[in-house]
């Protein structure tokens, strides 16, 4: 051991994970939802919170009943079929979802595997639940080979298998033949479709909870950050197979969820419908956005997610801080030479074409591409 403090090894000189924050005008980074819960959701959220206020004196349910009945009840409307509560668990936000799935499932002697480009915090689960790390490769247009995924996964027999769908950062749903296929080649090993953006696939994309009666060992997980607008609550939960679920209360920290989440959670999930009408509007403004920028020429990778990867370029961190010196935020990520745009409102949006537009049309852009 050596330095102080003394930090493990492996985590010396890595910085902490964490998209820019910058003060601008139009920030479309991080794949939040624009519109913020309505006044009457609101409301009844700070209703909620008021009343777990006067209890704060005690823990909360550590077993989060209520809310684990609630989103049972959304996901059977959400393309799941008989979904109980004891198939459901909960946390803060779908990060730590995953990181209680590696810390249950993964550990020293073990693997998890992924196929990239995908979430650039999954090594990071398996680092820090001290789980190898296995990747292995989409195709050019981010599909994935299920040959390759098959062979890979039979040949390294992975713990934890994480496919999310849609993927990020290239918004690439995965089809169900997919899913079942590895599956079945993970043997006991649990298969994670992570459907983070799961509400913002197109019509006729199927959702993994789908298949949960076929195969014990698949997890599906979800977040209210994004369909839910509810970032700042922190909010992420799976459904599996209940002995998945009550194995990972081994691993939870006591209570876990506290009294103020799991208010907030249940009243969020009074106002579903509304709150989901706006992620229609935000599917149809992805799809514009696709639109426009392939008419400019560009590569844009199909999405069923509420963000849009393009290219590419030959200097994408120019066009980065091109676009941000205009006062539009966008993610520089993916494989080199691709950029990301999360889907803001109509206004939003005009500002980041409008942008775009004023550096493609530089005399220097060909020097860009």
């Amino acid at each position: 051991m050596t330095g102080w403090p003394p930090l493990r090894d492996d985590l010396r000189g890595l910085a902490p994970y964490g998209a820019p924050q910058l003060d601008v005008p139009v920030q479309l980074n991080v794949n939040e939802n624009p519109y913020g819960p309505s006044e009457k959701c609101a409301a009844d959220i700070a209703r909620a919170v008021g009343d777990a206020a006067a209890t704060l004196n005690r823990y909360p349910d550590r077993e989060f009943t209520e809310l684990r009945e609630a989103l049972a009840g959304y996901l059977n409307g959400s393309g799941g079929s008989g979904i109980t509560p004891d198939m459901v668990w909960a946390a803060n936000g779908s990060n730590e979802v995953m990181l209680q799935l590696l810390q249950a499932f993964g550990g020293p002697g073990r693997c998890a595997l992924s196929f990239a480009p995908t979430y650039s915090m999954y090594p990071e689960y398996a680092r820090d639940a001290v789980t190898e790390w296995v990747v292995g490769h989409r195709e050019d247009d981010f599909t994935l080979d299920l040959d390759h995924a098959r062979s890979l996964v039979l040949e390294r027999r992975p713990s934890v298998v994480l496919l999310p769908s849609p993927n990020n950062p290239t918004g690439t749903a995965l089809p169900p033949e997919a899913v079942s296929a590895l599956c079945e080649a993970a043997g006991d090993g649990l298969v994670v479709v992570d459907e983070a953006y799961g509400e913002f696939r197109r019509a006729g994309t199927p959702s993994a909870l789908e298949l949960l009666p076929l195969h014990r060992n698949l997890v599906v997980t979800r977040t209210m950050s994004k369909a839910f607008a509810l970032a700042g609550a922190r909010v992420g939960y799976l459904a599996a197979d209940p002995a998945i679920a009550d194995a990972i209360r081994v691993v939870r920290l006591p209570y876990h969820l506290s009294a103020v989440t799991q208010a907030t959670a249940i009243a969020a999930l009074r106002h579903a419908d509304e709150l989901l009408a706006k992620v229609d509007e935000l599917r149809e403004e992805r799809d514009r956005t696709v639109a426009w920028l392939r008419s400019r020429g560009l590569t844009v990778a199909d999405s069923d997610a509420n963000f849009a990867l393009f290219g590419t370029f030959a200097d994408r961190h120019e066009v980065w801080q091109q676009l941000l010196d205009r006062g539009v935020l966008i993610r520089e990520t993916g494989p080199s030479g691709w950029l990301r745009v999360s889907i803001g409102t109509a206004q939003e949006m005009e500002s980041f074409r409008a942008a775009l537009t004023e550096v493609l049309d530089t005399p220097h852009e060909e020097e860009l591409r």
